[in-house]
């Protein structure tokens, strides 16, 4: 099983998403908002995993022809992605419609991780047509909290120790959700850090915060969700 290259646009910005297909009938499709580095060989293999549980899954693109290639560039190309939050609820966007225009009539789901996690979060803020979204080590605050409730199920799993998300961002996603009446669960991992699902850097060195158990309860999470809103055929 590979990743096949889709060209998609948002306006007049190119993007380029990388597409894992099922070997046998899709149950869902899965929009997959990588970390502030935009695609990586750990955003691939999760990618390559859902397609292997049934999924049609598609590696969004968050900067097109900006993709940096290192963290310093990827730190300023998502802080200017950031600075617009309409604009970046729109690329956001079209990413799940080239998804939905690859499979159509499947139950839709976005999973990100880091900028990815904040940008599955957006998207549900953002009354987009999902059954689920699924945030790891995501960033959860939002300059544009929902005021409307919020359909999908949301899964966010969130390392304890995560440096860039401080406690009082954890209360006021909590607070956020029971306003709108969420359907919400969150795992919280007592000294996890950032990062904790991608045992590789881009640079295919090893990630001192991997977490494997972490990355195992998570991803188990992810699943049992994905089985209640699209079970596998009998």
């Amino acid at each position: 099983m590979s990743l096949e290259q889709l060209a998609y646009r948002d306006g007049d910005v190119a993007l380029t998403g990388w597409l894992a297909r099922p070997s046998g009938p899709a149950r869902a499709a899965v929009v997959v908002f990588p970390t502030f580095m935009n695609t990586t060989p750990g955003v691939e293999a999760k990618a390559l995993a859902l397609a292997e549980a049934g999924c049609v899954a598609l590696v969004a693109d968050f900067y097109g022809p900006e993709t940096p290639h290192d963290a310093q560039a990827a730190l300023a190309a998502m802080q200017r992605l950031r600075a617009n939050p309409l604009a970046m609820r729109t690329r956001l966007r079209a990413s799940l419609t080239a998804l939905t225009h690859v499979a159509p009539d499947l139950p839709r789901i976005a999973v990100g991780f880091c900028l990815g996690g904040m940008a599955v979060l957006e998207l549900a803020r953002d009354g987009a047509g999902l059954a689920l979204a699924a945030s790891f080590h995501g960033l959860l605050a939002t300059p544009l909290p929902a005021t409307a409730p919020i359909t999908p199920r949301i899964l966010i799993c969130h390392g304890d120790a995560d440096s860039l998300v401080p406690r009082s961002d954890v209360i006021a996603l909590w607070e956020e959700m029971d306003r709108v009446g969420a359907d919400w669960q969150f795992m919280s991992f007592a000294g996890v850090e950032h990062g904790f699902t991608n045992p590789l850097t881009p640079r295919r060195t090893p990630n001192p915060a991997f977490h494997p158990l972490a990355d195992r309860q998570s991803w188990t999470a992810l699943m049992g969700l994905i089985d209640e809103a699209a079970p596998l055929a009998a």
